[in-house]
């Protein structure tokens, strides 16, 4: 796969990129070591955090860290270090939770790794680039951002084989989300402002919707039909009819919103604000601010929600995670941060 942006980066350099990432492996310990392979993207920066099914693990990173860390949830303990990352931009678990997915920019791979040893399965090459990742329910195919190249990547999990790649996106990043139904996949474009919607069964692209400015995280209702997005360039959420494939309101919230995720009900709306370094609350049914988390250090896309419903997790620019009550609206702990 060549990029069309990076002409310097031609397939024996992709060839490359993804030997090094074969060659640098896992390692486990308090910090990651040195990679000295230059970082691919360095200037686009963005963090994740991924929590196990069952709400115990979490996996955090940062694009300008190399360590991928793993944490246990519940003594708040740091397990590891994953190393032999250079620019980790999106983990997630299968939905069995037996392996982490890493995707990593510069090694231009997608990093499967065995969760109850963390040794890596295997590393499934899909260029230099490789950004967000989405899941099916079955944990059988992952669709795969590639922002250099303009792509989406569809990857077989159980074969490790690329079934299609998907063309005609602009700077696919971080913003990849499957409908609960698995039929639609919402595809951010950070060049041009728009999300692609495309179709599953057919891998086309069948519509466009437009209108945002700084185009950043996605939130979908249960139904299907509500989106949430993320204006990190009008401090705004935008809320879109999936029906109509059209913005229907705009919610005024903090500095420069990434992050954005629903509660479990679907009565509450949370952006990650990073210049202001808060969570905005947002009351879906009147579309209206009705307070604000403080306490953040650059809240971006990283907000998870626990499985019991009752409270999210924020990653810090420090890889520190802060653990929010929703109930109460405060920050009630704070995991990693002396580190």
């Amino acid at each position: 796969m060549k990029s069309t942006r990076y002409p310097f980066f031609g397939a024996a350099a992709l060839s490359l990129l993804g030997a090094i990432g074969m060659t640098l492996g896992v390692a486990t310990g308090s910090a990651a070591p040195s990679v000295t392979v230059p970082a691919f993207d360095a200037a686009i920066v963005n963090n994740s955090l991924a929590i196990s099914s069952d709400g115990r693990i979490a996996a955090a990173s940062d694009s300008r860290i190399s360590g991928v860390r793993i944490y246990n949830l519940e003594s708040g303990r740091l397990l590891r270090t994953l190393a032999g990352f250079v620019s980790p931009r999106n983990c997630l678990f299968t939905p069995d939770g037996n392996t982490l997915l890493i995707s990593d920019s510069t090694l231009g791979e997608v990093v499967m790794l065995e969760t109850h040893s963390w040794h890596r399965i295997s590393a499934i090459a899909v260029g230099a680039g490789a950004f967000g990742t989405a899941i099916d329910r079955q944990g059988d195919k992952l669709y795969v951002n590639n922002e250099a190249a303009n792509t989406v990547t569809v990857v077989d999990l159980r074969s490790r084989r690329t079934l299609a790649v998907l063309t005609g996106f602009s700077q696919p990043r971080q913003g990849i989300k499957l409908n609960p139904a698995g039929t639609l996949l919402y595809v951010t474009n950070f060049l041009g402002d728009k999300i692609s919607v495309v179709e599953v069964a057919s891998l086309k692209t069948i519509a466009e919707i437009t209108g945002f400015k700084g185009v950043r995280a996605l939130s979908l209702t249960a139904d299907g039909a509500t989106l949430y997005v993320a204006n990190s360039a009008e401090n705004t959420i935008a809320v879109v009819d999936l029906r109509a494939a059209q913005i229907v309101a705009s919610i005024p919230v903090g500095k420069d919103p990434y992050g954005v995720v629903l509660n479990s009900d679907e009565s509450r709306l949370y952006s990650g604000d990073k210049i202001d370094n808060t969570l905005t609350i947002v009351d879906t049914a009147q579309r209206t601010v009705v307070g604000k988390i403080l306490g953040f250090h650059e809240p971006r896309q990283a907000i998870v929600l626990h499985p019991d419903g009752t409270h999210a997790f924020v990653l810090n620019n420090d890889l520190s995670i802060a653990a929010v009550d929703l109930r109460t609206g405060t920050i009630v702990r704070e995991i990693g941060k002396l580190l």
